[in-house]
């Protein structure tokens, strides 16, 4: 593969992790992500399979090491195994790691095939253990179903990392539980703080915040909490929980930015790359994938992209208007 000069953003990062969207759509409609009755893309607006396999070999030739496929549900996007198939031949050359974030749903089926493509470590979202909670949360989802999807994915020999949602009412009680839960199945945790995406309609966001400072605190109750001093280049900060061994994530994106070491970047399903997950400024990388079937004009559109990267993001709860709000939703960007 042709390798050329890597990017670097305007604050000397280097943008060596890309998230890439494969579709909008998803089988759940989680009450913080989508409305209920969403109005999805049309196909044609979609990048097409080959273009999603030409734009994240551009990213890797320009230094990109990591490599996270997202949704909506990436697992309900029609081809997308033979998509990381094809993506995975970078494995080892260029690429370091080839992950997805899902919600687990469809892993049973596909998580001795991921294995076997090189994925070695899955994200599965997953807020509640509590069967009608977890139903009331994903409107249309069945908890045995993920449950059995992440067994799948554990006896195919994958990591699993469990992201989990804080949501005020919903899943406060249940902090200890998923911890424990998360503790005896080998898994690792990381909360992330509910955030101000997409049309707020009946859900009230600061209803359902719940600051992760406070989640803490119960936390060290309960727990020696460990700072660890483990930074992945992203969002998480981490604790090791000194009875237990494990260590447990929190991504707190309103009441501390995070972005002073950012070296990521995301591209929707539509092929619009977003250099701030907190910002609406993007470039749009469709245009030149379907106006030349050679990628100067891409690797061109990606580099002066990035030279727009900005130092960070201002989501902001504390005035109680939900200021910093974006109107795209999560499922559209891609988590």
């Amino acid at each position: 593969m042709d390798m050329h000069p890597p990017l670097i953003d305007p604050f000397a990062r280097p943008i060596t992790y890309l998230r890439v969207s494969v579709t909008d759509r998803c089988d759940f409609r989680c009450v913080y992500c989508m409305a209920e009755h969403m109005q999805f893309l049309p196909k044609a607006d979609l990048l097409t399979l080959e273009e999603l396999d030409r734009l994240s070999t551009a990213f890797i030739g320009l230094g990109v090491r990591k490599l996270r496929i997202t949704g909506g549900e990436p697992l309900v996007r029609r081809g997308i195994m033979g998509l990381l198939r094809q993506v995975s031949r970078h494995l080892g050359a260029g690429l370091d790691e080839l992950t997805l974030t899902t919600n687990g749903s469809q892993l049973a089926r596909h998580a001795a095939e991921l294995a076997d493509i090189g994925v070695r470590r899955v994200n599965v979202s997953l807020d509640t253990l509590d069967a009608d909670k977890f139903a009331a949360i994903t409107r249309w989802g069945r908890l045995p179903q993920v449950l059995e999807g992440i067994r799948a994915a554990t006896d195919a020999g994958l990591r699993v990392k469990i992201n989990a949602v804080a949501l005020k009412g919903v899943n406060d009680s249940e902090l200890i539980e998923i911890v424990q839960w998360c503790g005896d199945q080998g898994h690792d945790l990381t909360f992330i703080e509910v955030m101000p995406m997409g049309e707020m309609g009946e859900e009230n966001r600061l209803d359902q915040y719940w600051p992760l400072s406070d989640l803490r605190a119960r936390l060290a109750e309960r727990y020696t909490l460990i700072d660890l001093a483990e930074r992945t280049g992203g969002p998480a900060r981490y604790v090791q929980l000194a009875q237990t061994g494990q260590k447990i994530g929190f991504i707190t994106p309103l009441t501390h930015n995070f972005c002073e070491s950012c070296n990521r970047v995301r591209v929707t399903c539509t092929g619009e790359l977003f250099m701030c997950l907190g910002q609406e400024d993007n470039a749009d990388l469709r245009a030149p994938l379907r106006a030349s079937s050679d990628d100067a004009a891409l690797r061109e559109t990606i580099r002066a992209a990035i030279a727009r990267k900005p130092k960070g993001h201002d989501f902001d709860y504390s005035r109680q208007a939900v200021a910093g709000q974006m109107t795209r939703h999560m499922s559209h960007t891609g988590g």
